[in-house]
């Protein structure tokens, strides 16, 4: 097949006619419109583009999705060694290591080299809608990348900035338990810290406390963090100092990121990393915390898929497997029903 044209996608504007790629923050400092991919492990890719037009559903045809079987999903870790591994924080947590550490695991399935992010992404906007939905697809730079993600990383406009940390799941509103709005209430207190290195002194503030959003399938407890960038701040010092998204570390993140690199066996690649649009001629920029995220790895014929939970002292194992299960189900289904024959 033939390579396909690059492009991003976000909130309704469709970007088009690539002229420049970057790995240098700096960039979303300079001039243009800007689709930004940020893996967890820090690989940071920057696509200018050229043209940006307002589209509706359905202006952009794309081939027939055709996804792996229903069966076809592995798992980084398996059911014992995600239970195993949420034993290992609780010791962490008690030897007073930690208070919380996310723990992920990515799911594959092979795809064929027919497969095109964007045409996944019409049907998560069809049957899981989100709003920080986007995509990525920048073939030759290794970036294809279909994001359903309900949770804002970094907004700017100017010098205003804004993180809304997702932390607490659950299928409805009264399966939430004190273990989540502790959660919500540690990683809140994180995003202040990272803010409060670049933003203004007293000016970040947290207008919103563990509110309940709802979301197919599922509920979050999410919170809103504020502030107000000092003079000189750009997007680097900006990525600097919140890199990787507290949400998806744990506290205190450089404790927490250790952990995570000891016990999980796969990248995250664009899971959990940030995935948005920067408008530099603009000053303002919407980052996704790149969960509900897929993406397609052409040297290993896959598409993959992260799902996670965060891990406190009051986590019990079965009981977060289980949420990394309710937090996938949905999306796998998705991604696997235009395969023929894949119930």
């Amino acid at each position: 097949m033939d390579e396909l044209p690059p492009l991003a996608l976000f909130g309704g504007r469709l970007a088009t006619g690539l002229v420049d790629v970057t790995g240098d923050p700096s960039a979303l400092d300079s001039e243009g419109f800007w689709a930004v991919t940020a893996d967890f492990e820090g690989h940071l890719t920057c696509a200018r583009f050229r043209d940006v037009r307002r589209i509706r559903n359905g202006d952009v045809r794309t081939a027939v999705w055709r996804g792996p079987r229903a069966r076809a999903w592995s798992t980084s870790l398996d059911r014992s060694a995600y239970k195993k591994g949420v034993e290992r924080i609780r010791e962490h947590i008690a030897a007073g290591e930690v208070y919380q550490a996310n723990l992920c695991r990515v799911l594959s399935a092979p795809v064929g080299a027919d497969s095109d992010v964007l045409a996944l992404a019409g049907l998560l906007v069809r049957h899981n809608p989100a709003p920080y939905a986007g995509v990525v697809r920048v073939p030759r730079h290794g970036v294809e990348v279909a994001c359903a993600s309900p949770e804002l990383f970094l907004r700017r406009d100017g010098g205003d900035i804004v993180s809304g940390p997702i932390k607490g799941t659950a299928r409805t509103e009264a399966d939430l338990l004190e273990k989540d709005h502790a959660e919500n209430v540690m990683i809140v207190d994180l995003v202040r810290n990272d803010l409060g290195r670049v933003c203004v002194p007293g000016s970040v503030t947290v207008p919103d406390l563990c509110a309940v959003e709802r979301h197919p399938g599922l509920v979050h407890l999410v919170s809103t963090v504020g502030g107000r960038l000092r003079d000189g701040v750009g997007w680097p010092e900006l990525l600097a100092s919140t890199f990787p998204p507290g949400s998806v570390t744990g506290a205190p993140k450089e404790s927490a990121l250790r952990i995570i690199d000891a016990l999980e066996t796969a990248p995250r690649g664009p899971y959990c990393g940030g995935i948005g649009w920067v408008d530099a001629d603009r000053a303002r920029g919407a980052l996704a915390v790149g969960i509900r995220t897929f993406w397609i790895d052409r040297a290993e014929g896959a598409l993959k898929f992260g799902t996670g939970a965060g891990i406190t002292w009051g986590s019990e194992p079965e009981g977060e497997w289980q949420e990394t299960e309710l937090k996938a189900r949905r999306l796998l289904d998705i991604a696997s029903a235009r395969h023929p024959g894949a119930a």
